[in-house]
């Protein structure tokens, strides 16, 4: 018996050590990929090339920020009513099925195919032409599924304790939801919203054929009705992700290389202080909304 224990502590050691090796392998992958990209960047960096005109990336980083704020105002609201839905009131059964069918089949489409549908949706069969709000839409499309999962997952994995409390003290079923249930689960919501900002940040495929690879702004005119406009969504936008893509495989420029390596490391820095900032806010709006109530703690 004891040599059985001896043995089953020995497979937990060993086994545990191989997740330690391959997760600090990955880990230290991830970490020389950052730094190598951002080598690149601070070799290729000039201070004009950050500049808001032609020369520089300034109207690219704008796009992006505000291509992934439109996804968000629109995928967010969508993905979480969705995942409320599928959590407390969706019963199981046939359409449950389907539902969940379809988003599987959502979450699984190339970005590509979503770009394609977005360009025949929202441009051909509106007549517009190349659009910011078009993008959002399709980046949106690929967002909802997994915001969708995450909210759903997140209400379901909220002690049981908490919901039968409220209902016992005389909360309805929609008090309970928006007053105890999305504030205990909102540090997991925080972390799908995070992962849909990282893929609009990052998109390409999905925004090559809906929002165009140019723009032509002008940051001295913030009316919102005019074309030239950088706050106008139903203008043509390529963001740092699209332009990163046109300098490697069009980019004439001399500087092309040094853009893209630029682009590059200043869409890494995007995405890090975006996640930290997000789970900041996140984190303070989890404080705020439960008193500091912790699982365990009083």
């Amino acid at each position: 018996m004891r040599q059985i224990h001896q043995k089953a502590k020995a497979a937990d050691r060993a086994a545990t050590a191989a997740l330690y090796a391959v997760a600090g392998f990955f880990l230290a992958l991830l970490a020389a990929f950052t730094i190598y990209i951002l080598y690149r960047g601070a070799l290729a960096f000039r201070p004009e090339y950050l500049s808001f005109t032609r020369q520089g990336i300034g109207p690219q980083f704008f796009n992006t920020v505000y291509l992934v704020f439109l996804s968000l105002l629109i995928s967010v609201p969508v993905g979480a009513a969705a995942g409320i839905y599928m959590a407390e009131y969706a019963g199981e059964g046939r359409l449950t099925h389907f539902l969940r069918t379809c988003i599987e089949t959502l979450a699984s489409l190339p970005s590509i195919v979503v770009g394609l549908f977005g360009y025949l949706v929202f441009l051909m069969m509106t007549g517009s032409h190349w659009n910011l709000l078009a993008g959002a839409l399709a980046v949106s499309i690929l967002n909802i599924p997994s915001l969708t999962t995450v909210t759903e997952d997140a209400l379901e994995g909220v002690p049981v304790q908490l919901r039968e409390g409220s209902l016992g003290l005389g909360a309805t079923h929609w008090q309970t939801i928006t007053g105890v249930l999305l504030p205990a689960a909102l540090p997991r919501i925080i972390t799908g919203i995070v992962m849909a900002a990282g893929r609009g940040f990052g998109e390409a495929a999905a925004l090559l054929f809906p929002s165009g690879r140019i723009s032509d702004v002008n940051f001295h005119n913030w009316n919102p009705f005019s074309l030239r406009s950088p706050l106008n969504p139903l203008r043509p936008a390529d963001t740092l992700a699209v332009h990163i893509w046109a300098l490697k495989t069009e980019g004439v420029e001399a500087n092309a290389a040094q853009l893209s390596d630029l682009s590059s490391a200043v869409l890494i820095l995007m995405v890090f202080a975006f996640s930290l900032g997000s789970r900041w806010i996140g984190g303070r709006l989890e404080r705020r909304m439960t008193g500091g109530f912790k699982e365990g703690k009083k």
